[in-house]
């Protein structure tokens, strides 16, 4: 039994719209490369679905810009020029606003002001005021966060000013203890301090050798 002919008309369903778009999506690209070799024909295939996915397929020989400037030469078709006019129109509303922009930067600084009615002038005064207080706020901001660091920095310093004037006194303490005794010598000699105010008593080891008592040897 063969196989039936299908009637060419929308499929309404999409899901078996979308399956027979890729089945005879390939077959299309198939026979366009079949074309190429066998016939050594430049082949040139775009495809856009109903979803708007794109394939396209191009003669190995040639480029697409090369067939569409073929195209146009046999047709008499120009593709470009809306394309052309499109672009034109885009600049051209580019170009607009930044004529715009630069007119509003002139104007707040005070210049390019002749054109200007009275209701502009109070809303770029308004707006002006507006920008005056964000600078204001910003300005504050940073000053106070500038002040809380070097708030910080000083505490830091008066922390380690602190550390090394009690280390510094604590060496002076030291040194006073030093001055205010004085040393027994290993051999049991007296050594007064700087001041000679002070004296230490010490043993005589060797006379304890010779059969003296403790109480028998005098003191200085």
């Amino acid at each position: 039994m063969g196989k039936g002919r299908i009637e060419i008309k929308k499929i309404e369903n999409p899901t078996n719209r979308q399956v027979t778009y890729s089945k005879r999506r390939v077959g299309i690209m198939k026979k366009a490369k079949e074309l190429t070799v066998l016939c050594d024909a430049e082949v040139s295939v775009v495809m856009f679905s109903s979803t708007g996915k794109f394939a396209e397929y191009c003669s190995p020989s040639t480029n697409m810009k090369r067939m569409t400037d073929r195209y146009q030469q046999v047709s008499g078709i120009d593709v470009w020029n809306d394309q052309y006019k499109e672009m034109q129109n885009t600049l051209r509303d580019l170009e607009e606003i930044n004529r715009n922009l630069r007119r509003e930067i002139r104007q707040r600084m005070g210049e390019d002001l002749d054109g200007l009615s009275v209701k502009e002038l109070r809303g770029l005064e308004q707006s002006l005021d507006s920008s005056l207080v964000n600078v204001r706020e910003r300005k504050y901001h940073v000053i106070t966060t500038q002040t809380d660091t070097y708030k910080k920095k000083l505490k830091s310093i008066h922390e380690a000013h602190k550390n090394l004037l009690r280390e510094l006194v604590n060496s002076f303490d030291m040194k006073d203890e030093q001055q205010n005794f004085g040393f027994v010598s290993e051999d049991g000699l007296s050594i007064p301090n700087e001041g000679g105010h002070m004296f230490a008593f010490g043993l005589q080891p060797n006379l304890l050798g010779l059969g003296y008592d403790s109480h028998d040897i005098g003191h200085d």
